[in-house]
């Protein structure tokens, strides 16, 4: 059982993606607030999961592709709320960017494996990864309270007044983009016959 247990981790983290994406996008306070906190217990899972593998000792094949994808989940479906609360700051095209590259590292990744090779991580690549997260969690807590009575309202109306949160946006979008062409770059090997 132990061993399955960081297995089982990876797929709560798939299932509870679209829960948080179906909750956050409702117009009331709460649900936006409950689906935050669900999107927590999701990236908490994606910690445990990975230091369970290594403690019990069980890093498997199937760990090793599920875990990454259940990550890709989880961000899609952060990024996919983010034009719901304004879709000038956050529009379609930088989501479609960040999306379509996680998506072709990812079948790049299983062309690795299936030629037994190991794709090279770059620095960019988890710097990618830190950025997208702490945007997101940002993003994400602060438009919990956008419309509500709260009593730093003001300050959140200002946050998505301002181009900072567009810029902010661009900014993920090219680093996500540079990322994902010095992968495919550095790894070019693999798609040689």
């Amino acid at each position: 059982m132990k061993k399955n247990i960081p297995n089982i981790l990876s797929v709560l983290r798939m299932v509870l993606a679209p829960v948080f994406l179906v909750m956050y996008v409702q117009d009331e306070v709460i649900w936006r607030a409950l689906s935050v906190a669900v999107f927590a217990v999701a990236a908490i899972t994606d910690f445990f999961d990975g230091y369970l593998a290594r403690y019990y000792g069980v890093e498997s094949d199937f760990g090793v592709f599920i875990d990454p994808l259940a990550d890709k989940f989880l961000t899609f479906a952060g990024f996919f709320c983010l034009p719901f609360l304004n879709e000038e700051l956050f529009p379609w095209w930088a989501v479609g960017v960040i999306v379509g590259r996680d998506v072709c590292i990812t079948i790049l990744r299983m062309v690795a494996n299936r030629k037994k090779k190991k794709m090279e991580t770059r620095f960019s690549a988890k710097a990618k990864t830190t950025v997208q997260m702490v945007f997101l969690y940002a993003v994400l807590l602060a438009g919990v309270f956008i419309g509500s009575d709260v009593n730093f309202e003001f300050v959140i109306d200002g946050f998505f007044q301002s181009v900072i949160l567009y810029y902010a946006m661009l900014f993920v979008t090219a680093l996500t983009l540079y990322s994902g062409i010095e992968y495919v770059w550095v790894n070019r090997s693999l798609f040689k016959s």
